[in-house]
């Protein structure tokens, strides 16, 4: 029965599902008809709202590519890629490769929702080869599928946006809800419950689905599975200038420098940020690198795969700025609480978030919008402030299952469309689904 429900939403989705552009797009025009019907705003006043927006969030936008391309970078150096040909030759089977890959993306997720993406992207591609090689059939589209769907609890690791801005000492409620620790979000029993019962569950649904032996869909031969190659250079013919380029000593010594950064701006008490992430990625890319011109080679290859960021992050930040000015946010979560008491406001808080989660798939961006009203409705029908946030968190984390900004990375490592696995991403809904809201309305 599963893997006929699954095989539904697979075909479903390779009739239907569009490029990711084209849903943003069509999201955009979605957003601007509803501000002009539902609010005062009219056409001009709307598109203006959307062009303010749509340059917002340029500093989220970069660190998110620098993100990707850097950690690609990483992932491709010679010490890290052996390491990754050592934990597929690891797999012994279709299923043991389903399940670890979504355990390993999870485990990364929870570090850095970053690594969380880039990682296991990476590793899918050697895992198909490595096991093609041995003769282990791997439906390749679900095995990306589980690389994705393990960074389903990233917002509930260490990276979560939303604890951690409550988490600052200057954050902008500061004044109504004053600091809240991370032992009450994140670290609670209640959450940590939630992700073990994803990282046991999930995985175990998603190696069931896994289509019958001849509608497994292998990696292609033709993708470009890197594998180490001898990059010994001769140094001797070379001009002055192209030893340099070939030497590594310059990548090892500016390496070492953003080593000692970073290792004295956590000592002193740095925390771990984009920024901070990157700059632990552009240490380790220029440590490992064979050269500057190797390293410059990496950044290249990676700009591929960063590269849709940049029209389709801009273009989500002109929906928020339509549907913060506009008025229609609000009024969307107000109709939420409108229904609410104090014992169902963390779960209309889980499905408002889930809901806008689709036009502003960004957690820190959603929390701007719907954290001041969801903490005013918090404060005044008496609800804990904590559980309302975490009911924001997980409902903005559970549609991104099916929202594919944050796939188009993992996409474009994998060399595949979107439609290829939000077959295998709506059963990930699916699941996580009721995992929270059974965890809402019981604990």
């Amino acid at each position: 029965m599963l893997k006929s429900m699954t095989g539904f939403f697979v075909r479903v989705a390779e009739r239907w599902m569009p490029d990711p552009l084209v849903i943003a797009i069509g999201l955009t025009m979605v957003c601007f008809g509803a501000a002009v019907i539902l609010t005062p705003f009219g056409p001009i006043e709307t598109i203006d709202a959307w062009g303010e927006g749509y340059w917002s969030l340029l500093e989220f936008t970069a660190q998110m590519i620098l993100m990707l391309a850097l950690g690609h970078v990483v992932a491709h150096t010679r010490p890290v890629h052996k390491s990754l040909l050592w934990v597929a030759s690891l797999v012994t089977s279709a299923r043991m490769a389903y399940i670890g890959l979504t355990v390993l993306s999870a485990a990364c997720s929870l570090v850095s929702w970053g690594l969380g993406l880039v990682v296991p992207a990476v590793l899918s591609r050697i895992i198909a080869e490595n096991c093609r090689e041995r003769g282990i059939r791997i439906h390749f589209p679900l095995l990306v599928a589980c690389g994705y769907c393990g960074f389903l609890v990233s917002m509930q690791g260490l990276s979560a946006s939303i604890p951690l801005i409550l988490n600052t000492p200057d954050h902008f409620l500061i004044d109504r809800i004053g600091l809240i620790g991370l032992e009450h979000t994140i670290f609670s029993p209640w959450s940590m419950t939630i992700v073990l019962a994803i990282v046991i569950v999930l995985p175990i649904i998603l190696s069931m689905s896994a289509p019958d032996d001849e509608d497994i869909v292998e990696m292609p031969k033709s993708a470009n599975v890197d594998r180490e190659e001898d990059l010994k250079v001769d140094l001797s013919s070379m001009t002055p200038s192209q030893k340099l380029e070939n030497m590594r000593l310059l990548t090892l010594a500016l390496g070492v420098f953003g080593a000692i950064y970073s290792g004295h701006y956590f000592l002193v008490g740095g925390s771990l940020n984009l920024n901070s992430l990157n700059m632990v990625f552009v240490v380790l890319g220029l440590l490992f690198a064979d050269s500057t011109r190797h390293y410059v080679e990496l950044l290249s290859n990676a700009a591929k795969v960063a590269g849709p960021f940049l029209i389709q992050y801009p273009l989500y930040a002109g929906l928020m700025g339509i549907m913060a000015a506009s008025g229609l946010a609000e009024m969307f979560v107000n109709g939420f609480i409108s229904i609410s008491t104090a014992e169902t406001l963390p779960i209309w808080a889980f499905f408002s978030a889930a809901l806008l989660n689709l036009f502003i798939p960004s957690a820190g961006g959603q929390w701007a919008v719907q954290g001041p009203i969801m903490v005013e409705a918090a404060l005044q029908l008496g609800t804990d402030i904590p559980r309302v946030a975490m009911a924001v968190t997980v409902g903005e984390v559970w549609t991104n299952a099916i929202q594919p900004l944050y796939a188009v990375p993992v996409l474009a490592i994998a060399g595949l469309h979107i439609r290829d696995i939000m077959g295998y991403l709506v059963l990930a809904l699916m699941v996580n689904g009721v995992i929270y809201i059974t965890a809402l309305t019981f604990f």
